[in-house]
């Protein structure tokens, strides 16, 4: 039911349980309304919950002359001919409803409890009780006042925005006031025919053996992710075509591309590319100089004017049992926070590449 501002706000008062202040908007406007269901129902549910029976008795049966078959009027009706005791005309009423809408949930109860405890003192004692109120029908919902909907467009650009913050700061999402378009590729870094034609060399050491079209991808890979500014992702191809039988062409390539490349900090970082420890613990060569974040507690903490190093605990955050231990080196000086910290740092292989440690970029307090 589509309510005009005036039952609108008749309706809202009667909702918040102030059913005298709703009749005097109401009543004054009776001539305007002549021929108005809406009115007249609104009017009869008001008076009902009001407890003033004889009028909801009248604007009702008015409602009802002006539309036969909402089951709203027709219900209204029933529970006053319940509460008067007239139980048979109720349940005439009441099957009427139900031919008109066979789900309606108010009728069926009053059905139900009708058959279960007519004519028995049960019955009479819960109609003394005046426990039909909860047969009645409802005050029509009056929609949402223009306060309501500034009010709760505020409270939602609140939460918006608290979310986004969050989001922002923890790095679930890149700053969108820090995002940045296509990197542009400088001269010399796209590929040539002759790249293409013969993207690998015969003999030689390597740590990959690439096939012509793979090592045209992985490098093609790699230059895609350096125009999205995706420059953790985009060295670990580029570090496969370092250590892998790419031509010289492609390597020296690679280098300039790697060269290019920017440290991040804890705010443009993307963490959907960061490496996990359980990775870079197994191949720490395809991840040497590629940034994280890792999580834990620093321990066997040693600080100069100069930097410090700790071992880093991984995972010690957090109730669980550590991850792994990792070495970390700041060549600068830093201020150490106490407790779970968030390290920003490049990996570095060690022990003949069978060990990784952390070149100390940044570090912070673990939101």
């Amino acid at each position: 039911m589509r309510l005009d501002p005036t039952l609108s706000r008749a309706s809202r008062l009667a909702r918040a349980g102030k059913y005298k202040a709703a009749l005097e908007v109401l009543q004054p406007e009776v001539l305007r309304y002549r021929g108005s269901f809406n009115y007249h129902y609104v009017m009869g549910t008001i008076c009902l919950h009001a407890g003033e029976y004889g009028n909801a008795l009248t604007y009702l049966r008015l409602a009802r002359e002006i539309k036969s078959d909402d089951p709203s009027a027709i219900l209204g009706l029933a529970v006053l001919f319940l509460r008067r005791g007239d139980t048979a005309r109720a349940v005439e009423l009441y099957l009427e409803v139900l031919e008109l809408s066979q789900r309606n949930s108010v009728a069926k109860r009053a059905m139900r409890l009708i058959r279960k405890r007519a004519g028995t003192d049960a019955f009479s004692a819960w109609l003394e009780a005046e426990k039909f109120v909860s047969l009645y029908p409802a005050i029509p919902f009056p929609g949402f006042s223009a306060k309501h909907l500034l009010a709760g467009a505020g409270a939602l650009l609140v939460v918006v925005a608290v979310g986004l913050g969050i989001m922002i700061q923890t790095g679930l999402m890149p700053n969108p006031l820090l995002a940045r378009g296509s990197r542009d590729i400088p001269d010399g870094l796209s590929l040539t025919w002759e790249d293409r034609r013969s993207p690998i060399s015969a003999g030689g050491s390597h740590r990959h053996a690439l096939s012509q079209s793979q090592a045209v991808s992985t490098y093609d890979r790699a230059l895609a992710l350096f125009s999205a500014y995706r420059d953790e992702a985009a060295r670990v191809y580029l570090n496969r075509i370092i250590e892998s039988n790419a031509s010289e062409s492609l390597k020296n390539r690679a280098r300039i591309m790697l060269s290019l490349l920017e440290t991040p900090g804890f705010d443009t970082f993307r963490r959907g590319d960061n490496v996990s420890y359980a990775d870079a613990r197994l191949d720490p060569a395809r991840y040497r100089g590629v940034h994280v974040i890792w999580r834990g507690i620093a321990s066997n903490v040693s600080i100069t004017d100069n930097g410090a190093s700790f071992e880093f605990l991984l995972g010690y955050d957090s109730p669980r049992t550590v991850d792994g231990i990792v070495p970390v080196v700041f060549g600068h000086a830093i201020p150490m926070p106490d407790g779970p910290v968030e390290v920003l740092g490049r990996i570095v292989p060690i022990d003949g590449e069978s060990r990784i440690m952390l070149d100390g970029v940044a570090i912070r307090i673990n939101l």
